[in-house]
């Protein structure tokens, strides 16, 4: 039998948007209407609302992820010539439901199978991560879903990944956390998890503090990753 590449692993924890769900589906939802801006509409509305988050952290304003959005999502419309409230509903609206990467259920199916607990950790809102969740059908196949709103301060700060480490009732290192964010994967590296970066789209490493425990990408590997039967 093959070493793992991760051993001693008990829980697995994912970040939602990016790494599970694909937040330009919401976007292409709207094709019909952003005259071929879908695409760039979805980058630069990534950009803001994640920007958007580190600057509230910092000034010690907090608001939930759904406002976030939405604020990102006006300054983007406006910034490409979009600004249109019925526009604005229907994106947000879409976003609500976003789609889950296809390979997405069948994995947390092995996980589960594996014996190991499953939870999403969020900067979501909760009620935004409810839907999502039950859009997807992932209900069953997950442990917990964690919002940030618990700690009031959006990641990568110490505060959310503790929360993690409280719900899943393992030590840090115990703990595999999988985000397509390198940032996010750095910080829960920091706070002492396993991080693992699902490079979705073949970014250039991050040169932050915190050694990655691993980088794939996509969840398709993750299996081999723990030693355990894929999906």
């Amino acid at each position: 039998m093959l070493t793992p590449r991760l051993a001693g692993i008990r829980a697995c924890v994912f970040d939602a948007y990016g790494t599970l769900f694909d937040f330009t589906a919401a976007a292409a939802r709207c094709r019909d209407v952003l005259g071929g801006k879908d695409a760039e509409l979805s980058a630069r509305w990534r950009v803001r609302q994640l920007q958007y988050t580190w600057l509230r952290s910092l000034m010690g304003r907090h608001e939930d992820f759904w406002i976030v959005t939405s604020e990102a999502l006006t300054v983007t419309l406006a910034e490409l010539g979009l600004a249109d409230g019925t526009l604005h509903a229907r994106l947000m609206e879409c976003y609500r439901r976003l789609d889950a990467y296809p390979e997405v259920t069948g994995v947390l199916k092995a996980l589960k199978e594996a014996g190991l607990k499953r939870a999403i950790l969020s900067n979501g809102a909760p009620a935004m991560l409810a839907d999502a969740v039950a859009n997807a059908g992932l209900a069953p196949v997950l442990d917990h879903v964690l919002s940030v709103e618990d700690a009031g301060v959006f990641k990568p700060h110490p505060s959310v990944y503790a929360l993690a480490e409280a719900r899943m009732g393992a030590r840090p290192a115990e703990i595999c956390f999988l985000s397509s964010n390198g940032w996010d994967a750095h910080g829960a590296a920091v706070f002492g998890f396993r991080a693992v970066w699902v490079n979705r789209a073949g970014q250039t490493r991050e040169m932050l503090p915190g050694t990655l425990a691993a980088e794939i990408r996509d969840l398709t590997e993750l299996p081999a990753l723990l030693d355990i039967a894929g999906a």
